[in-house]
């Protein structure tokens, strides 16, 4: 047989393997989160993800704190970054084509992407809980300082490299006819964005969107060191509050009871599901923009 067959065969099995085991691991790590999360499941049932108490002292376990904190901190923090992200890429790919400039902002927006989480969360205590404490002092609110504000604007600093990277990539890949030919029609530069670019890349401007949002969702370290800790439930985005993340790593080595580690697991299961549920939305969303543009 052909040696070039073989190779093509045999680069065909192993992407193939490839596939199968990307589709196993997240198999695998369902199936071992809902197992050990089984003793809470039948203690509490569906009022785990609605109650309201965590006190590992009664061995009594709620999860709306940290459900209701996690999803205000991403959602906040994606509306301050998703402005920003989405300036940044409109100035790289229509604005700043070539040049050091160009360099200076795309290597700076790169960087943000490759710093850790646990220096954002130096950063956040250091400067930024001073300065909204500084502002709260200076209003009626409590002065905490540690807050679901710090905690979404850390994320959203975090996250503006995910969404502005993906926008840029697919606003550069809009074919040049397309341009050309709103130009050539008389459309101005604003035009041919507002009317062109924008509509043709906005699956992929909203792909970005779900990709900067499903890292809020799981961030644990910095939102952990800025949001204060606290497991009561609130919609004051100047108290401290709590995501799942950062109680699973708050508490589970603390967690001496098979109840409550079972109880910290069914979080992560609870945060697996909320991630799963999000995307899925994101792509069904994805999809109907592009039906739409395709029946255009």
């Amino acid at each position: 047989m052909d040696k070039t067959i073989i190779t093509e065969k045999a680069f065909k099995g192993f992407l193939k393997l490839t596939g199968i085991v990307v589709l196993i691991i997240p198999s695998l790590l369902l199936t071992t989160l809902v197992f050990r999360s089984i003793p809470a499941i039948r203690t509490y049932g569906l009022s785990f993800i609605s109650g309201q108490t965590w006190d590992p002292v009664r061995e009594v376990y709620g999860a709306l704190p940290f459900l209701t904190g996690t999803l205000i901190t991403s959602f906040i923090a994606l509306m301050i970054a998703f402005p920003l992200s989405f300036s940044v890429a409109l100035v790289l790919s229509e604005y700043m084509k070539e040049g050091i400039a160009k360099t200076v902002l795309k290597s700076a927006v790169e960087l943000l992407a490759g710093i850790p989480s646990v220096i954002y969360g130096f950063w956040g205590l250091l400067v930024l809980v001073p300065l909204i404490r500084k502002m709260e002092l200076a209003t009626v609110i409590p002065p905490y300082g540690v807050s679901i504000l710090a905690a979404s604007i850390i994320l959203a600093i975090m996250i503006i490299p995910y969404a502005s990277t993906m926008a840029r990539e697919v606003m550069s890949m809009v074919p040049e006819d397309i341009k050309e030919a709103a130009y050539s029609l008389g459309g101005t530069h604003w035009e041919v964005i507002r009317r062109v670019i924008i509509p043709t890349s906005r699956s992929g401007i909203f792909a970005g969107i779900l990709l900067a949002l499903g890292r809020a969702l799981g961030e644990t370290m910095a939102v952990t060191m800025v949001i204060g800790n606290t497991n009561k439930l609130s919609f004051n985005i100047f108290a401290p509050g709590n995501t799942m993340a950062s109680v699973i790593a708050n508490e589970f080595t603390e967690a001496v009871s098979s109840l409550y580690l079972s109880s910290l697991i069914e979080l992560g299961l609870l945060l697996f599901l909320v991630t799963a549920i999000i995307n899925f939305i994101g792509r069904f969303i994805m999809k109907r923009f592009e039906i739409k543009d395709t029946n255009k």
